[in-house]
């Protein structure tokens, strides 16, 4: 009798069961915010090591700098697993990349009290300053993600070799982001109900949103993934806190940017069926920043990622190794005449 191999039974993320995740999850500190970190691709050093430290090592023979290493933020209301599908390409192809949770989201320790944006940026510098030691960093960003990612660009002492800004909210936004920043009657009665709304109400009210706001076709919307959305919305206090968050941030928004300052390469990338952050507001970033590149795209959602995780994963790789060349181009052109006129003044 011949023996039959039976199949190996496939986990929820399709992967056989048998099969190791690639992704590995580790907890660490950047800028005093204790964080979930996933990874594909070469190891990360050792967090929140003294930046003289840092420089030893990325000066140390036995550092060699790797391929160009992406950096993938999230939005609001979301956490790194959102970068899930697109990673696990990324690591088949030998990427390295990795997602973090934002703090005030995902596993990440709170926001303190105050402007949330310079406590966003402090994180997204020590996520950068960490992973340039192994290689030439590439920010990509999603919503607010996209606007943590424009915002390091305008420091010009981070070592960024590129940034990728998808839907970055704060230029054309959508009827629904003007709502919440003017705050009408309805949101108003909502926060100051006496009696709260049953957090079964709540969910279930989350449970028909968050497909329509996240996917372009919400019929296809992975059901973990909506989970973990609604997941933030529990009750009647989740919600009204999460729109209060929302509404200091879309203040904030309003002066987040200085776009004269970006001098790395950049990738903007518009959703046409983005019912969040329209695909005119990025075009209004690609006009403002000139050297910029613009992809519009008319069948992805607010969530392109989760739309479509493996075209993401592919135009990321594309984009960060054009990114990392055009930076060393620069970077060996601007050196170029100091080594002229040295050479000149020893002869």
């Amino acid at each position: 009798m011949t023996a039959t191999k039976r199949p190996t039974p496939a986990g929820p993320d399709g992967r056989p069961s048998s099969d190791p995740d690639p992704i590995r999850v580790s907890f660490r500190r950047y800028a005093g915010v204790r964080t979930r970190v996933l990874e594909v691709g070469d190891l990360a050093p050792e967090p929140e090591a003294p930046r003289r430290s840092l420089r030893r090592r990325a000066a140390a023979p036995h550092v060699r700098p790797s391929a160009p290493r992406l950096v993938l933020l999230h939005g609001y209301c979301d956490s790194a697993d959102t970068w899930r599908p697109a990673l696990e390409q990324l690591a088949a192809a030998g990427i390295p990349a990795v997602a973090v949770d934002l703090p005030g989201f995902g596993d990440a320790q709170p926001l303190r009290p105050g402007p949330m944006l310079p406590q966003l940026d402090a994180f997204t510098t020590a996520v950068v300053r960490e992973q340039a030691v192994l290689g030439s960093v590439v920010l990509a960003g999603n919503s607010l993600g996209g606007t943590m990612s424009l915002r390091a660009a305008q420091n010009s002492r981070l070592p960024i070799s590129g940034v990728v800004s998808i839907a970055a909210p704060g230029f054309v936004d959508s009827w629904l982001i003007r709502t919440v920043a003017r705050y009408p009657l309805p949101l108003r009665l909502y926060s100051s109900l006496p009696v709260p709304v049953p957090g079964f109400l709540v969910r279930k009210v989350a449970e028909q949103l968050v497909p329509r706001l996240l996917y372009a076709d919400s019929s296809v919307a992975d059901a973990v993934q909506v989970q973990r959305f609604t997941a933030l919305f529990p009750d009647y206090r989740a919600t009204k806190s999460r729109l209060e968050q929302a509404r200091q941030l879309v203040a904030e928004l309003a002066d987040a940017y200085r776009l004269d300052s970006v001098e790395v390469p950049l990738l903007v990338v518009a959703c046409g069926k983005d019912k969040l952050v329209t695909a005119a507001s990025g075009r209004q970033l690609h006009t403002l920043v000139p050297h910029s590149r613009l992809l519009v795209r008319e069948d992805w959602g607010h969530c392109p990622q989760l739309d479509d995780p493996v075209e993401i994963a592919e135009l990321l790789t594309y984009f960060a190794a054009s990114a990392v060349r055009t930076s060393q181009a620069k970077r060996a052109a601007a050196t170029a005449p100091k080594a002229v006129s040295e050479d000149t003044a020893a002869g």
